[in-house]
Formats: structure tokens, sequence, C-alpha cells
């Protein structure tokens, strides 16, 4: 019997042994995990502070365009007020010539 008796004593003692490195190995897996999601929720704050910046840097060349097509677009309409003015008076400065011959003889 103290044979068996020593057997079982082994026994118990591996299966303690291997009861404390599987645990230590949940310990580690658990550890392990919380640095990659940690790992994650860093690299997604990342990714959303450069999709911000994208946005924003988007937004400011947008801004600028739309600024400089209304730049554009208000002095080529000056310039066709300017055109039409001046055919006006012109037109005018007929008429009142064409006016003129017809009254006075």
């Amino acid at each position: 019997m103290d044979v068996s008796s020593r057997v079982l004593s082994e026994l118990a003692s591996r299966e303690a042994a291997l009861d404390g490195q599987i645990e230590a190995a949940r310990t580690q897996a658990q550890a392990t995990v919380a640095a990659a999601e940690a790992e994650a929720a860093r690299i997604l704050q990342d990714a959303e502070a450069r999709a911000k910046a994208m946005q924003a840097e988007q937004e400011q060349q947008l801004a600028a365009e739309v600024q400089q097509i209304r730049t554009q677009a208000s002095a080529g309409a000056q310039e066709q007020a300017q055109a039409t003015r001046a055919r006006a008076e012109a037109k005018l400065g007929q008429a009142v010539d064409t006016i003129m011959r017809a009254v006075l003889p």
C-alpha cells in the first residue's frame, strides 16, 4: 500500500502542477487578449483621428474651391455686365444719332 499511496501522491502532485500551469496559461492568455484589445482600441482611435483630419482637410479644400469658383463667376458676371453696358451705351448713342438725323434737317 505504500507504493500505491506514493503513486497517488505523485499523481496528485502532478495534477496540482498541471492545474498551476493551466491557470498560468489562462492568466497569460487573458493578459494577451487585454493587450490586443487595448492595441485595437488605440488603432481605432488613431484611424478615427486620421479620418477626422482628412475630412477637415477635404472640407477646407472644398471651401477654397467654392470660394475660387464664386470669385471667378463674380468676375465673369462683372465683365459681362460691363460689356452689356458698353453695348447698350453704343446703341443708345446710335439711337440718338438716328433720332437727331430724323428730326433735324
